[in-house]
């Protein structure tokens, strides 16, 4: 099992998650953060840190955001990363903004 970023990432990119990863497995793209499935060792540190609540458990990731499986699964292909969140956040018109 990985840790999987979500649509609440895309437009947000809060690097908190980053800081407190002890193996560097989350990257940023354009759009959004990504966990490397294969870097991530399950500690967990990340998803209390995310402020908009965009890390799950691969096994407890919502349905509505299967496609994240397919996103985050694609590391270290950038062009792909990208062209599936540009998809996916056009598809379900996402407009996400930082909370104040």
């Amino acid at each position: 099992m990985t840790y999987i970023i979500a649509e609440p990432c895309i437009d947000i990119k809060d690097r908190s998650c980053v800081d407190v990863c002890p193996v560097d497995c989350i990257h940023e793209y354009e759009r959004m953060l990504v966990i490397d499935p294969e870097e991530c060792i399950d500690c967990g540190a990340c998803e209390p840190e995310c402020p908009v609540e965009a890390i799950f458990p691969e096994d407890a990731l919502p349905d509505k955001w299967n496609a994240f499986v397919e996103i985050n699964y694609a590391f270290p292909d950038a062009e792909r990363i990208n062209a599936l969140v540009d998809a996916y956040a056009t598809e379900h018109d996402v407009q996400n903004v930082l909370p104040e």
